[in-house]
């Protein structure tokens, strides 16, 4: 396999099955090992580590818990994507993944000018048919599809955005860059079905389950800067709250 031949010290306090457990999630993170990747069977395995297979169970069992390996029945054991988890702040979902070293990519679907429904007039608080800029991306995390990511954008604002700019840096950098800061923001968070573009899209069957945000962004001014409608795919993401009492 390619991700090196393991080094063990038993004489170590460190249980030997976390070792083993350290060394494969190192080589998960580095991408040595794959997603989708098979690892040997627990007898090869135990063989190749010199342990014995209650060992190399319990520490393959360690990262199943922790979502980086899965068990599946005449498949064998095979490396998943990892659970991506976002604190519920202010940010862009590609400044949070590139800040956890979850190597983001995006794929830009759909970037020009439409005309604004009401639902968009609405929510920008411009005039129904006046013309905003209309975007649509695939964000991606560690390769693997993530997130469906759609926004719309008053013309002063993102008129100047280019593709190339969208592809290789998250939004609010983007918008940073033209001097549009979002300081304050509503968001609302769902759930639903996937639509068939978007399980095409994620690699998830038609129906699946995904995870929804609609937020609503405001610069310096209290301008409406952007509104944005994403899904994220429910079986990796998820989003945390911190809660006080008064």
């Amino acid at each position: 396999m390619s991700w090196g031949e393991p080094v063990l010290d038993r004489s170590s306090p460190v249980p030997l099955y976390f070792q083993v457990a350290q060394h494969l999630e190192a080589a998960i993170q580095a991408g040595d090992l794959a997603v989708g990747d098979r690892l040997e069977n627990e007898i090869a395995l135990s063989e190749r580590w010199g342990l014995s297979r209650p060992t190399m169970r319990q520490a393959i069992g360690h990262l199943v818990d922790k979502g980086l390996l899965v068990r599946r029945r005449g498949v064998g054991t095979q490396v998943v994507r990892r659970q991506v988890e976002r604190a519920l702040e202010l940010t862009s979902l590609y400044e949070d993944l590139r800040a956890s070293a979850q190597q983001p990519t995006t794929e830009v679907l759909a970037h020009g000018r439409v005309a604004a429904d009401e639902r968009v007039a609405a929510q920008l608080r411009v005039a129904p048919g006046e013309e905003v800029v209309h975007l649509e991306r695939l964000r991606r995390a560690r390769g693997a599809p993530l997130a469906v990511l759609r926004n719309w954008l008053p013309v002063p604002v993102a008129g100047s955005l280019s593709t190339g700019d969208l592809e290789a840096h998250g939004l609010y950098e983007c918008l940073r860059a033209v001097g549009v800061h979002v300081r304050s923001a509503e968001q609302r968070m769902g759930a639903r079905a996937a639509l068939v573009d978007e399980a095409r899209l994620l690699g998830l069957p038609r129906g699946a389950a995904l995870l929804t945000m609609e937020r609503t962004g405001h610069d310096d001014r209290a301008r409406v800067v952007e509104w944005g409608s994403h899904v994220y795919d429910a079986r990796v993401y998820s989003f945390t709250v911190t809660l006080s009492t008064r």
